[in-house]
């Protein structure tokens, strides 16, 4: 398995000299900070035994979002925080897709555009939801930005993870969608694709841009039931963190190049392409998000606001939710090499030049 951060240290100098008219602030934070992660030349944290004399330095994770090490944890809090919102109806998961014809622009103007697109997708179904007759009501969603295609090319989309239920805040009722028959159905593919292009379309002449001089009148929106929800809200949490590619399908990096595998969508092989190193450092790159911007967002009834809410329904429905205790795993616990006892952490950030944060008091040795 290559390490990324050895990737990044072999083929960085070529990458800014390539890129350098397209590379942000942000990428060079997200390369300086992921080339040193748990490496020598990153900062020190000081464990020291609870039983025994016996301490040790242990290098720092860098805690990039885009980093493969880091941040699994989180994650798996996201997944537990959406979970516990769980509702014993069917969930279909939505995905809003732009047209190539508009990726230049908002790789222009992300912070911008990337909002749009999340608020623009959220607005659809809600109206969709409102004005259908069988809901009539006020539903939620649960929306994750994407900007990567397998192959790691630049493909902004939107999935959106909703179920098939609203609440009728006038008739204080619970509505749920219906189907005929074994296949589910929520709403019109075609349809939504109508109306997320009008409101993408508004919404960037809002914000004063230029539309492209050429785009196409039929959008692609993909709808499906996933059952209850649960393995799209794993699949969505794989991408929260920890970057676009694992470690693991990192296959080669040799003679300039490097070589990655991604799973082909339609005949679901795993296929292998080779890229020179600079290159493969800017695929990476293109999908580090501006700083502050949230990938994942929930609204309706499914917003943090609304815990009450979510809480009666659950009881009115007599299910009882998949809770953190159920699911959470804790973090590792460092271990001492003399006794195998819970080592605690006593000063963490400790560079060469002797600055570090000291818990407690406790002198760290020198470096």
């Amino acid at each position: 398995m290559m390490r990324l951060s050895s990737i990044i240290n072999t083929f960085k100098a070529a990458f800014f000299e390539k890129y350098q008219d397209q590379i942000l602030p942000s990428h060079k934070k997200a390369l300086s900070r992921m080339a040193i992660c748990r490496t020598a030349e990153s900062p020190k944290m000081l464990a020291g035994c609870s039983q025994c004399d016996h301490q040790a330095y242990v290098p720092h994770s860098c805690g990039h979002r885009s980093c493969p090490h880091c941040q699994a944890h989180e994650g798996q809090q996201w997944l537990t925080r959406q979970l516990s919102k769980e509702l014993p109806v069917g969930y279909f998961l939505i995905t809003f897709t732009l047209p190539a014809q508009f990726r230049t622009l908002v790789w222009r103007n992300q912070h911008r555009l990337y909002s749009c697109m999340m608020r623009s997708a959220w607005e659809t179904v809600r109206d969709f939801a409102q004005n259908d007759k069988q809901l009539n009501g006020d539903t939620g969603a649960t929306l994750v930005l994407h900007t990567h295609s397998r192959a790691l090319d630049y493909h902004p989309h939107v999935h959106l993870l909703m179920p098939a239920a609203a609440v009728n805040k006038t008739r204080r009722c619970w509505r749920e969608k219906r189907s005929r028959g074994k296949k589910r159905y929520l709403f019109n593919h075609r349809a939504l694709a109508k109306v997320f292009r009008a409101k993408i379309l508004a919404a960037i002449t809002e914000e004063n841009l230029p539309l492209p001089k050429r785009h196409p009148s039929k959008w692609v929106v993909d709808c499906k039931s996933v059952g209850s929800g649960q393995k799209a809200l794993i699949y969505l949490s794989q991408y929260l963190y920890r970057g676009v590619i694992q470690e693991k399908h990192i296959v080669a990096c040799k003679d300039g190049n490097v070589t990655y595998r991604y799973k082909d969508s339609k005949t679901k092989r795993m296929v292998y392409k080779t890229v020179p190193g600079e290159t493969f450092l800017w695929l990476l790159m293109q999908h580090v998000l501006p700083k502050g911007f949230r990938r994942a967002r929930n609204f309706g009834f499914l917003h943090p606001n609304s815990k009450q809410l979510i809480q009666l329904l659950q009881y009115l429905l007599k299910l009882k939710p998949i809770t953190a205790l159920d699911t959470l795993i804790k973090r590792p616990q460092l271990r001492c090499q003399c006794c195998g006892a819970v080592m605690k952490i006593l000063a963490t950030q400790i560079f060469p030049s002797g600055e570090c944060k000291v818990k407690d008091g406790v002198e760290p040795l020198a470096v």
